[in-house]
């Protein structure tokens, strides 16, 4: 029977956590490389580089997750996927969505009338109106493929583009080939398909990054966990230290992937490393250790409780703060003073929204027009 109330997972929180830490960090380090500053006096150099250099990694992880989610939530409230309730699937996604997507849309409209540097549209062949028109049609990646990058406050919207298609679809997929056989094996296609389609594109850097089948391949490996999960496959493994295991599997192969000093993706084909990611992921999610609070790591949990409202928000603190650190002089050596004021920076100005704006938009919308009136479930991530 489906729950009225979903509990929160603290061990995917944290996964997500560190995943939008991540990539704070990569953003910041594109423009104050962290292995170039004093640190690298004192941390070994690939560890500096693993972590501001993994923020599509990161991204990939968030899309994992996104589809363990939402396939479980599904599952728990609606039973089964071929009896999903796409009416009320749809007002969730576009109550935790829509409201803080059109917010930071018109903030970077007026940024750029105001001529605000780094929220400019100046690039020949893009345009305000293109760029919210491609933004609200889950079109943004497609819009950077055809005329290059945007701004950094616009470029970060392409993942949401890949991720609403996949909303827009899922509910249509269950009731069609969820009433089949076809639907796991669909799945696993489209997981394996990860390094082809990625080799496939050739000579469009941006749009080898942010095609929408890579991106979906990652999601639909995180709708395989929640399956396996939901029909108590992964439970298989009785004994604690097997469950343990599956968790510690998966962190393994996260951190071998990300700070390997890139040996490894020289020696493996980046599209087959995409697909070491997911799986790895997906050990970490199916293992029942994934999902439990792990100590020490309160403070990411929290942060992956906001990661959507940190992820839209944080390049106004990247950007302000590497302007204080060029006009400072602080912007080479002692540009590692930065990124602690940068994460807690973004992280409180997400929190800020989720409370200001998102938590509460989401819960008036359902309240209003959700057909299931589930308003006791507890806000679901993004």
């Amino acid at each position: 029977m489906p729950s009225a109330s979903l509990p929160r997972s603290p061990g995917i929180d944290t996964l997500r956590g560190a995943s939008i830490l991540l990539v704070v960090i990569h953003h910041l380090g594109l423009r104050l490389p962290l292995h170039k500053t004093a640190l690298a006096d004192w941390l070994p150099v690939p560890l500096l580089k693993g972590l501001v250099q993994n923020g599509y990694e990161a991204v990939f992880i968030f899309f994992v997750i996104s589809g363990f989610l939402i396939t479980r939530h599904a599952l728990e409230r609606d039973g089964r996927l071929r009896q999903v309730d796409w009416r009320a699937f749809y007002v969730r996604r576009i109550a935790r969505i829509a409201p803080c997507l059109l917010g930071i849309v018109a903030i970077l409209l007026v940024a750029h009338a105001l001529h605000v540097p780094n929220y400019t549209i100046d690039r020949p062949g893009q345009s305000p109106l293109g760029a919210t028109l491609s933004a609200l049609t889950f079109t943004l990646n497609v819009y950077e493929g055809r005329t290059g990058w945007l701004p950094g406050g616009w470029d970060v919207l392409w993942s949401l583009s890949i991720e609403e298609v996949f909303y827009l679809a899922f509910p249509l997929v269950c009731l069609s080939l969820g009433r089949t056989r076809w639907l796991v094996p669909a799945l696993v296609v489209l997981v394996l398909s990860v390094p082809f389609t990625r080799a496939a594109i050739v000579g469009n850097e941006i749009w080898q990054e942010k095609a929408y089948l890579p991106g979906m391949g990652a999601i639909a490996a995180g709708v395989l966990a929640a399956l396996a999960v939901g029909t108590g496959a992964a439970r298989s493994l009785t004994a604690p230290w097997g469950r343990v295991m599956l968790a510690v599997a998966g962190l393994a192969g996260l951190a071998t992937v990300m700070f390997s000093g890139g040996w490894l993706w020289k020696a493996i084909h980046d599209g087959y490393m995409l697909v070491l990611i997911g799986a790895s992921v997906c050990l970490v999610l199916a293992s029942p250790e994934g999902g439990r609070a792990w100590p020490g790591f309160g403070w990411l949990r929290a942060m992956g409780r906001a990661s959507y409202e940190i992820y839209l928000t944080h390049m106004f603190i990247v950007f302000s703060l590497v302007g204080c650190a060029r006009v400072t002089g602080t912007d080479t050596v002692d540009g590692w003073i930065w990124y602690v004021p940068a994460v807690l920076g973004s992280w409180a100005l997400g929190w800020l929204v989720a409370r200001v704006v998102s938590e509460p938009a989401n819960r008036g919308l359902r309240s209003r027009f959700d057909p299931r009136k589930d308003k006791g479930a507890v806000v679901e991530p993004a």
